[in-house]
């Protein structure tokens, strides 16, 4: 935390004084006399993201490399990102070699709105939904699906239409993926 300190001066009765300002940021303190920023992410937090966004396997050796800070600065980073809700989790992102004879949809979906939650739970129970997604627009949600074959594809759809609070479904197969980040 910064603390300014002013020489005043006044000129009529040729006063000094010593004035500090020092501000207030209604925020825990870290052991350095900084606030905690709960909601800050800074450029370096913002390059450690993009980093473990790109391999969430990488090292913190390699991170601290990379980024050029200490292995204790990275690791607290981290840390407080965890703690922040800023980084929920790492996940398994599948190569070519499963998803190449995967065939996937994206599954534009109406609901009844009475049944909205009913609908919302049967969808998670099913495995080739692979994600669920509320959007805004003529249809409620927009899943997507995955599926070995064409026939499971079929049938997967098929599961979706009829279940209860489901109005209707419109799907789109993906063809090629350009990029994925």
């Amino acid at each position: 935390m910064r603390i300014v300190e002013i020489f005043l001066v006044n000129l009529n009765t040729q006063n000094c004084n010593y004035v500090t300002l020092v501000p207030h940021i209604d925020a825990p303190i870290d052991q350095f006399g900084d606030p905690i920023m709960r909601n800050h992410n800074d450029k370096t937090d913002k390059a450690l993201l993009a980093e473990l966004r790109d391999n969430a396997r990488i090292s913190t050796s390699e991170l601290s490399r990379r980024l050029r800070l200490s292995r204790s600065t990275v690791q607290s980073r981290l840390k407080r990102l965890q703690d922040n809700d800023v980084i929920t989790g790492f996940r398994v992102q599948l190569g070519s070699g499963y998803t190449e004879n995967r065939i996937q949809a994206h599954v534009l979906i109406e609901l009844e709105q009475k049944l909205t939650g009913r609908a919302l739970n049967n969808i998670k129970r099913i495995p080739g939904v692979t994600a669920l997604y509320s959007v805004s627009g003529a249809y409620d949600m927009i899943a997507i699906v995955e599926a070995h074959s064409t026939q499971e594809l079929s049938q997967l759809l098929d599961e979706i239409a009829n279940l209860d609070g489901i109005e209707r479904t419109n799907s789109s197969l993906i063809l090629e993926t350009k990029f994925e980040r």
